[in-house]
């Protein structure tokens, strides 16, 4: 008996692959929208309210370290994201269109890369971000509540929940195309709370009920370093973005070009809210940032350093942009929901697929909300979603996908570059993670499940 060719394996493969996705399509419609709308979807995943830790990120690097890694995180992930969407498009000009992160890995480093390694990583990073919004809209929540109610006997925990009935709701919108409109909406809120957040700062550092400014690191050589590198999985988090091929996905082919000016849409925002946000607070506060530039607002007595409608006005603005973030991130858990419960050759509003389609996903919510509720801890959550997840999705595999696709010469600067990005970047993935997991081992001593901080 003959052996098959291995030479056709991975034609069959992707023949496969091609094929499934035709059918996925028919409950998951793609591919008809422009630029702009790209724009909109790149904006609410990266410029989100994780920003509004930054001033915190700054307290363990300092001035210079702060701003350098700042931009150093602009640079890095503009031009991954850059080379993610080159790769996507010259595969798409070869007619194999990829749809998601899993199947660029599985195409490009092999079927066991993506099944074990891309895929499980890209998971945990969209719906470790759901868990760690859901903790966020309560903890906004809650800072309502306190400044109207500040002896009120309504926990965290009750306000995760809230927030985690809001997405029950939200968590039904069919697919990405369907956010277009939210995510507009969402970029303009992006803008107000930054903004808002900025000119809290500024008026905060300027008064006299403003903390004593302290910029000095610690004089503990271990807690620095590891407090540098805890800082730069929290800045890799906010930069993150982990589904760039969804996203293109949504695109009207052909789609060349096209995501090179969603991404300046959205880096125009980046540069605008990041920096101001990270400079003011850090100028404003210190050393005595918190880990949400937001509670710096109200000190220590719990009395509001600013107006009480204005913190309510930007808590607003807060939740209701993490409510489209954490819709935008649910998208890669429903489709691995709906390819194992929908029926491709039904409509996708047809009750056989509706069903399935609300039952899993208000699963899928009420998992991440409990989550949320029983590990209050949202600093710690940041950090390790971003030493775990979106250093190695978003600042090595974009190089090393382009260096393997494109095979650029090994004495070409362009190798180098992409080689170097990603060997620095996975020594600094595996060092964030392992001061990562030491900042959990040191807070779980003030650990408590549903804990009211």
């Amino acid at each position: 008996m003959a052996s098959s060719s291995p030479f056709k394996i991975k034609p069959l493969v992707r023949r496969f692959h091609n094929y499934a996705n035709t059918h996925f399509l028919k409950i998951t419609p793609r591919g008809r929208w422009s630029w702009w709308h790209s724009g909109y979807h790149l904006t609410t995943s990266i410029v989100a309210p994780p920003l509004l830790s930054l001033p915190f990120a700054f307290a363990s690097l300092g001035w210079i370290a702060g701003v350098l890694s700042l931009v150093i995180g602009a640079l890095v992930t503009f031009y991954s994201y850059n080379l993610i969407s080159l790769v996507l498009e010259h595969h798409a000009e070869l007619g194999h269109r990829h749809l998601r992160f899993r199947d660029m890995a599985y195409d490009i480093l092999g079927p066991g890369w993506g099944r074990y390694y891309v895929g499980p990583i890209q998971f945990m990073v969209c719906y470790g971000a759901v868990v760690g919004l859901c903790l966020l809209g309560g903890q906004c929540l809650k800072a309502i509540y306190v400044l109207w109610n500040p002896d009120g006997p309504m926990k965290l925990y009750e306000f995760v929940v809230i927030f985690g009935a809001l997405m029950l709701i939200l968590a039904q919108v069919p697919s990405f195309h369907s956010l277009r409109h939210i995510n507009l909406i969402s970029l303009i809120l992006c803008l107000l709370y930054s903004a808002s957040a900025t000119v809290a700062s500024i008026y905060i550092g300027n008064s006299s009920k403003g903390p004593h400014k302290n910029y000095s690191l610690s004089n503990n050589v271990e807690t620095r370093i590891f407090g540098i590198f805890n800082a730069i999985s929290i800045i890799a988090t906010t930069f993150g973005n982990g589904i760039i091929p969804e996203i293109q996905a949504t695109l009207a082919p052909p789609v060349k070009g096209k995501m090179f000016k969603g991404l300046c849409v959205c880096y125009t925002v980046v540069i605008v809210t990041f920096f101001s946000v990270a400079v003011s607070g850090y100028w404003a506060f210190g050393n005595e940032s918190a880990g949400l530039v937001l509670s710096n607002f109200i000190d220590h007595d719990g009395n509001p350093l600013v107006p009480r409608w204005f913190i309510m006005m930007i808590n607003i603005f807060t939740i209701l942009q993490l409510s489209a973030v954490a819709v935008v991130y649910l998208q890669p858990t429903n489709e691995v929901l709906e390819r194992a419960f929908a029926d491709p050759t039904r409509s996708e509003f047809s009750a056989r697929n509706v069903i399935p389609r609300v039952i899993s996903r208000s699963m899928s919510v009420i998992l991440a909300t409990t989550i949320a509720a029983m590990l209050p801890f949202f600093g710690d959550i940041n950090a390790m979603i971003g030493a775990f997840g979106f250093l190695p999705l978003d600042f090595v595999l974009p190089a090393v996908f382009y260096n393997l696709t494109f095979k650029p010469s090994k004495h070409s600067a362009l190798f180098w570059l992409n080689s170097s990005i990603a060997v620095i970047f996975s020594v600094v993935g595996v060092t964030a993670a392992v001061a990562a997991v030491r900042q959990i081992s040191l807070d779980a001593k003030t650990y408590k499940l549903f804990a009211n901080v």
